[in-house]
C-alpha cells in the first residue's frame, strides 16, 4: 500500500495573533489564526499545525480558550505546540480534540516528561520539535527557546535519543531556512529521517511546491510543514492563504514515485 505523503500548514502564533518569522525572528502579523484554521478546512488540508512561539520563553501556559475554538473550527487533525511542559497541560489539550501536541524546551530541559507523556497518552500523540542552526564555528547546534539554548551538537543522536525516549513523530527544522522560502535543508532531513524509525516531518525553508517533494522523495520525510508557503503570494509576500490542489499534488507525487508503507 502506498504512504500518502502529509503536507501541513504550521501556523505561528504570537499572543494568539497569526504571525510569519524569518529564521525565528522578526514577527509579521498576518491575522485571525481561528479565519485562517477555516480557509484550510475549506481546502481540505491534510492537518494543521499551530505554534505558540512566544508562550515559552513568557512563561505563558497554552491558552486553552483558543485551542478549544480552533479545535472547533479543524475537520482535519490538529496539533498544537508552545508553553506546554506539564501532563495535566497535554491531558487538557488533547480532551479538546487536538490530536497531537508538540514539545520542544520542555523535552529537553524536564527530564522524564516525554517518556511519562508517552506512558500516559501514547507516542502516536507526541510530536517533538527539533531546531538546529549552524555554530559560529561551524558544525550544527540543536537548540531550544527559539535557537538561543543549545542542548546538543548531534541532531542525529538527538532524535534517536527522542525516539526512544517515545516520540512519535518529529518535527525537524533548519532555523536559517525558516521563512528564507529557498528550500528545506535536505541533507539534515535526509540524516535524521535515516537514523531514526519515526515519522519525520521537514519544515522550515518551503518557497516552491517542488521543495514539498524534494523533502518527501529525495530526503525521505514523511511530511513536510510549512508556513510562508501557504500563506504568501508572489516575490512581495503578499499575505494569500493557499494549498496543494489535487492536480499539483498528482504532479508532485505520481503514484510510482511514492514509497510503500502501511497507508
Amino acid at each position: 500500500m502506498l504512504t500518502r505523503p502529509r503536507l501541513i500548514p504550521c501556523l505561528l502564533l504570537d499572543r494568539d495573533r497569526l504571525v510569519k518569522t524569518v529564521a525565528f525572528r522578526r514577527p509579521r502579523y498576518l491575522g485571525d489564526p481561528l479565519n485562517a484554521a477555516r480557509i484550510f478546512n475549506d481546502k481540505a488540508a491534510d492537518e494543521l499545525m499551530v505554534l505558540d512561539i512566544t508562550a515559552t520563553d513568557e512563561g505563558r501556559p497554552p491558552n486553552l480558550a483558543l485551542i478549544g475554538q480552533l479545535a472547533s473550527e479543524c475537520f482535519m487533525p490538529l496539533t498544537y505546540g508552545g508553553g506546554i511542559g506539564e501532563l495535566t497541560q497535554i491531558r487538557a489539550i488533547l480532551r479538546l480534540g487536538v490530536e497531537k501536541v508538540v514539545l520542544g524546551t520542555a523535552a529537553a530541559e524536564r527530564p522524564g516528561l516525554l517518556a511519562q507523556a508517552a506512558a500516559t497518552f501514547g507516542a502516536q500523540s507526541l510530536c517533538v520539535a527539533i531546531d538546529v542552526r549552524r555554530r559560529l564555528l561551524g558544525g550544527e547546534a540543536v537548540t531550544v527557546r527559539r535557537g538561543r539554548r543549545i542542548i546538543a551538537r548531534d541532531a542525529v543522536a538527538w532524535a534517536r535519543r527522542l525516539a526512544g525516549e517515545g516520540a512519535g513523530e518529529i518535527l525537524l527544522t533548519r532555523i536559517e531556512r525558516e521563512g528564507g522560502m529557498q528550500g528545506y535543508d535536505l541533507d539534515l532531513v535526509a540524516r535524521v529521517a535515516a537514523a531514526v524509525e519515526i515519522p519525520v516531518i521537514a519544515h522550515g525553508g518551503a518557497g516552491r511546491q517542488e521543495h514539498l517533494a524534494e523533502a518527501i522523495l529525495r530526503a525521505g520525510a514523511a511530511g513536510a510543514a510549512a508556513g510562508s508557503l501557504f500563506v504568501y503570494q508572489g516575490r512581495h509576500r503578499a499575505v494569500l492563504l493557499s494549498y496543494v490542489n489535487d492536480a499539483d499534488f498528482a504532479r508532485l507525487f505520481p503514484p510510482a514515485a511514492l514509497p510503500a508503507g502501511s497507508g
